[in-house]
């Protein structure tokens, strides 16, 4: 494989290198010859289908990779993916061409944590609620509640959820923390006193639950109309995992009716998010930036990067999609 050919990288990922060029850096040291994809925005499949088909590389973000897109990408060798969510890869489609996947996994994960934090304590004392109340000329404190004390519920504690439950328990001792997993860290369990519970449980007893398991077929409407049902009145629920674990009009329809105290969610089903949880004050939206810090971003970029130089100079890749993910997946299909 000879580095420089013209040209063997697509960038597809929105921002690269943007403010901080060094995941720029990375890919000219290495001699490495890439395009960025032209619209400056998260591309859609059809756009992406029309661009892949010289490139060798594609540096890859939360873009649809369908078996369409990978049945028009003649030449790809390798996705590098920056981040950690594959449910935007047809994994089974891209290894039936031969074609390799890498991802990012440990690098977004304190970003999000620190976001899903934030969005609990912000729910907690209604802090966005208040701000646009003064901005509109009103001043009404509001009541909210302290989180020491509280039932907390973490809803896969895996890369980023151990960190939230590290957050928690360490600012507040008095919490009680359950947590829902397919494999228990017992190790993370006993650090963080986390009581292991099965998703009925944590929905019925836990007064805020924050969301952070990967979206597969099994985990899409994870949480529909009769798990908010389970839910106590004013439980708080963050996602800041994938759209679609969450049914978003389950969730509007529990919010209008009173049935949940509030929801903070800043992933979404389809991006960007013009639905109807938009008009509901008791629901706080951000736009897909749990990893959107500079460290966390530039870090994913990185090492996504680094990856692709491997792979032209001919070298070990470092962060191969595990097979578990490929049998998960298969399974799913057979399901």
């Amino acid at each position: 494989m000879t580095i420089g050919r013209v040209p063997p990288v697509l960038i597809t990922t929105v921002p690269f290198g943007d403010p901080d060029p060094a995941p720029r850096r990375v890919l000219d040291a290495g001699g490495v010859v890439y395009d960025l994809q032209p619209f400056g925005r998260r591309i859609t499949e059809e756009e992406l289908a029309a661009l892949i088909a010289p490139y060798e590389v594609l540096i890859a973000g939360t873009e649809p990779i369908t078996a369409r897109v990978i049945a028009a990408a003649s030449n790809l060798r390798l996705i590098a993916r920056v981040g950690i969510g594959l449910d935007s890869v047809d994994l089974a489609a891209a290894r039936r061409r031969g074609i390799a996947v890498t991802y990012t996994p440990e690098a977004p994960a304190p970003a999000v944590a620190e976001l899903a934090f934030g969005l609990i304590l912000n729910l907690c004392r209604h802090v966005t609620e208040a701000d646009r109340a003064v901005r509109g000329g009103g001043w009404h404190r509001l009541l909210g509640r302290r989180l020491d004390g509280a039932t907390v519920g973490i809803l896969g504690v895996g890369r980023a959820g151990s960190r939230v439950a590290r957050m928690v328990r360490g600012a507040f001792p008095g919490v009680r923390l359950l947590g829902c997993d397919l494999r228990p860290d017992e190790a993370v369990g006993t650090a963080c006193g986390i009581e292991w519970v099965a998703p009925a449980r944590l929905y019925a007893e836990c007064g805020v639950i924050s969301v952070h398991v990967p979206l597969t077929p099994v985990t899409r409407g994870m949480i529909g109309a009769s798990q908010l049902q389970m839910m106590k009145p004013d439980a708080l629920l963050v996602n800041t995992a994938r759209g679609g674990i969450v049914d978003e009009a389950a969730l509007a329809e529990a919010l209008r009716a009173g049935r949940l105290g509030g929801a903070a969610i800043d992933v979404f089903e389809h991006e960007p998010y013009r639905g109807e949880l938009a008009a509901l004050p008791t629901c706080l939206l951000t736009c897909h930036m749990g990893s959107m810090t500079a460290d966390c971003r530039i870090r994913m970029e990185s090492e996504a990067a680094e990856e692709a130089v491997r792979w032209l100079r001919g070298e070990p890749l470092r962060q191969l999609v595990p097979e578990e993910e490929y049998l998960l997946r298969a399974e799913e299909v057979r399901a």
